[in-house]
């Protein structure tokens, strides 16, 4: 049995969303390129973490990037990061998983990258999510393939992820593997 000690695994997510390694396998720039994201949109980070994808993204666009996350912390590296690189399209967001705090069709995309295996159930986030983007919005979901040997992590198959997504009334418009084991869905609210 492996014993791991937690102190050490709240510092080790700092430095892994930060990593070259990270970087090496996908960058947020190369991910950016896959997704339809326009220059007017608005974009909601969910989990944004550091802001690996939030800064990039807000270069992109003029629109709004909502940076949302249930740690006040990592909304205070995204906040300085964006003072650093004069960004000011950046507006973090503190708010639980659960319920998210953004009007109803205001956001073009949402970029959901290795947290939404962490919501259980999922269903009822994902009516949220269906809720707060625009008609025609999407939805990017990012996540790891579960190994097939690991019991420890909580992890959801592509499989599960597209069965979820439809249930919730979103259509899967594009499926892929940009990284080994990462699977990215892009969805589409249609109703």
């Amino acid at each position: 049995m492996n014993h791991h000690s937690h102190g050490k695994h709240e510092k080790g997510k700092v430095s892994y969303l930060e990593s070259p390694e990270r970087r090496k396998v996908l960058s947020p720039e190369q991910l950016l390129n896959m997704i339809p994201l326009k220059e007017n949109d608005s974009m909601l980070d969910f989990g944004a973490g550091t802001g690996y994808f939030s800064i990039p993204a807000a270069k992109r666009i003029n629109g709004s990037v909502y940076a949302l996350d249930s740690d006040a912390a990592m909304l205070e590296i995204i906040k300085e990061k964006a003072l650093e690189e004069q960004v000011t399209n950046i507006v973090p967001v503190l708010g639980s998983m659960e319920a998210l705090p953004l009007k109803d069709s205001s956001i073009d995309i949402i970029m959901a990258s290795l947290v939404l295996h962490e919501i259980q159930p999922l269903a009822p986030l994902l009516q949220q999510m269906k809720n707060v983007l625009k008609k025609e919005g999407y939805l990017i979901c990012l996540e790891l393939e579960p190994k097939k040997s690991s019991g420890k992590a909580p992890r959801i198959s592509m499989e599960g992820m597209e069965r979820e997504m439809k249930e919730a009334g979103f259509t899967v418009t594009e499926k892929s593997f940009p990284a080994s084991s990462l699977y990215m869905l892009i969805a589409q609210a249609t109703e």
